[in-house]
């Protein structure tokens, strides 16, 4: 057997798991059930300490080739679950089932107070909700296709969702089916939207067969507006623009669209054109990541990407406050320490420990920011947040769901939760 791990920091030495068994067989103390899609292949997902883990049986060179890509698309900075090891030549061990010689196990961290679409629409997702989960796919894709990555096989089951800051993020679970290239042409982004708005038509046909879909939601219309979606934001990215000579104001204009929507510039292609009367600007835009970066060098959090936007917004209000107060300007650094200090930790101090698990901080600090404004708009006056807080945790919180992740019944049953489809 071989033992192949991503990072020894991140692989769980502790924990014993019978590697030269079928892992329909495993039966195990510490497994766990979590919230999922459809999967083709068996999955069992364990908890070690505070981490649960998610383990994949699949054929052997498919195993290796994931490992590989997820290692690389995370390396990338790309929205995907991380992987942790990869078990090959399980066939080799003393006793080992003769099922498993030619089967590899992939080894990843589950993501974190993540849901897959199935449960957010059984849950009661509203309309809404459902054009920002739409959203957040076409997004995951462009974020792809610029890093070079072919997926075909985007489907609702091989992605998870985390909120952010009233929207979703969308992450990547399955990539057997991948490709990395060093820069995709446009028609292998076309083949696969085309395979993604097909998968995507597909479950949410059975999504609407199994549990209904929220009012107004129409499947096939819904799977068809990824490409409208898609397209929008690749243009939005990649477009030239052509400005007349004298407005070369609007590059900076054009650079801030494109930081409002994540990304960093990395460079300005600038051609005179049309005889010098006129500019075309070509951004060469980076990675997104924009107010995630910036909030992290200033405070040392990780957040969503829509997140940090939100409270960067609060901190430069709280900045400018204090520059009032002062008189004078307040370094952005001082007031980055000050906000998270006076205002940031104090507000997720006063949630019931009991509770705060059911959202990331960033999450729940942005939630309790959204509160604030409304019940400040209701009363017709500025409320602090000792008066928010408990409102939202009795109005708010409390009515949200526990995490996806419960102790797996697999010894009353011999199922670990797993869907499973051929």
């Amino acid at each position: 057997m071989k033992l192949h791990v991503a990072s020894k920091r991140d692989f769980p030495t502790g924990l014993e798991l019978p590697w030269i068994r079928s892992l329909s067989e495993w039966d195990l103390p510490f497994m766990v059930r979590v919230s999922q899609g459809i999967c083709r292949n068996v999955v069992r997902f364990v908890r070690y300490r505070d981490t649960v883990y998610a383990i994949k049986e699949i054929a052997e060179r498919l195993a290796i080739k994931e490992y590989g890509l997820l290692r690389s698309l995370e390396e990338l900075g790309m929205p995907v679950v991380q992987a942790v090891c990869l078990v090959t030549e399980r066939g080799n061990l003393e006793g080992a089932a003769p099922e498993v010689s030619d089967r590899g196990l992939l080894v990843t961290r589950y993501l974190d107070r993540s849901l897959p679409l199935r449960r957010l629409i059984t849950s009661g997702a509203a309309a809404v909700q459902a054009e920002k989960l739409m959203d957040s796919v076409a997004e995951l894709l462009v974020r792809l296709h610029l890093s070079g990555f072919f997926w075909g096989d985007c489907s609702l089951s091989n992605t998870l969702f985390r909120h952010d800051a009233g929207l979703y993020a969308a992450y990547l679970v399955d990539a057997e089916t991948g490709e990395l290239h060093p820069q995709l042409s446009r028609g292998q982004r076309l083949h696969d939207l085309q395979i993604a708005t097909e998968n995507l038509a597909g479950e949410l046909l059975d999504l609407q067969a199994g549990f209904g879909l929220p009012e107004g939601v129409d499947p096939i219309e819904y799977a068809h507006s990824l490409q409208a979606r898609y397209d929008r934001l690749w243009d939005e990215i990649n477009r030239d623009e052509v400005y007349p000579s004298n407005e070369q104001h609007r590059i900076d204009a054009r650079i801030r669209r494109l930081n409002e929507l994540g990304y960093d510039v990395q460079e300005l292609e600038i051609e005179t054109v049309e005889e010098g009367t006129h500019i075309r600007v070509h951004a060469e835009v980076v990675e997104p990541g924009y107010h995630r970066r910036l909030f992290h060098a200033l405070t040392g959090l990780d957040t969503q990407e829509n997140q940090a936007r939100r409270l960067l917004n609060d901190m430069y209000s709280y900045r400018a406050w204090q520059t009032g107060i002062q008189g004078e300007a307040v370094p952005e650094a001082v007031s980055a320490y000050r906000w998270f200090s006076e205002i940031y930790q104090p507000t997720l101090a006063a949630v019931p420990d009991e509770l705060r698990g059911r959202l990331e901080d960033a999450e729940l600090f942005h939630q309790i920011l959204e509160h604030r404004w409304y019940m400040s708009e209701r009363e017709g006056r500025e409320l602090g947040i000792e008066e928010v807080v408990p409102a939202y945790v009795e109005d708010v919180l409390s009515c949200l769901p526990e995490p996806a992740v419960e102790p797996s019944p697999l010894n009353a049953s011999g199922d670990a939760g797993t869907e499973t489809t051929t």
